[in-house]
């Protein structure tokens, strides 16, 4: 009888208080990897943002030195005399306009893969110049392409466009808000809603509304 007691002892669960101390802590360590995920997120948009940002400025300063757009920068020769990090770079046709259609956005074929050639060649962003189709893109903060075109996207934003794919909703609004007016269909901003893993080229129908379940390609225009 007294061994029965003495095991019953032993098998003696949590108290309240235990379990409660339990409970903060799991509670504490769920919060802290939310909080920890949300400045993760936070970050990537911020990057995004930086990266668009750049690219315009860096447009910019390539026109200012050689009067010229990237991509549209030729003939060969010229280009290729610059020096040795030109030596491998692709020319445009050097018509005075800088021509990427919405299905090459994504592509580095043309002069959307001189584009970036020849901003690297430059020094303005970095990268290898040398690279060639896909591998001249830039990858954006979400493992998505960085591309640029200057087919209409939405209703009427013309222009040169720097476009995102793969952006998950909740950072389409944040980049939307930060940059534009949080709308995809108007603004300076446009969505185009995409396919998860696809890097979905942008399309001049009216933007989506934003939904947080969905993935974005998201332009802005320079």
């Amino acid at each position: 009888m007294r061994s029965s007691i003495k095991n019953m002892k032993k098998q003696k669960g949590f108290t309240l208080i235990e379990i409660a101390i339990v409970l903060v802590i799991i509670g504490l360590l769920v919060g802290g990897v939310l909080q920890g995920q949300e400045l993760i997120e936070n970050s990537r948009v911020k990057q995004a943002v930086k990266d668009m940002n750049g690219t315009a400025a860096a447009i910019f300063a390539y026109q200012d030195r050689y009067g010229r757009m990237p991509g549209d920068d030729g003939n060969a020769a010229t280009i290729n005399a610059r020096g040795a990090t030109w030596a491998a770079v692709s020319a445009g046709n050097a018509n005075g306009r800088l021509e990427i259609a919405a299905n090459r956005a994504f592509s580095g074929t043309a002069e959307s893969g001189a584009f970036w050639q020849h901003l690297k060649a430059a020094g303005f962003i970095s990268g290898n110049p040398a690279d060639a189709g896909l591998l001249t893109m830039p990858t954006n903060a979400w493992g998505g392409l960085m591309g640029v075109t200057t087919a209409a996207v939405g209703a009427g934003l013309t222009g040169t466009k720097v476009c995102l794919s793969q952006v998950p909703g909740s950072s389409a609004i944040a980049i939307d808000n930060e940059l534009d007016d949080g709308l995809g269909a108007s603004g300076r901003v446009r969505a185009t809603l995409g396919v998860s893993g696809v890097n979905t080229n942008p399309s001049n129908a009216a933007g989506p509304i934003y939904s947080e379940d969905n993935v974005y390609t998201v332009c802005s225009r320079i």
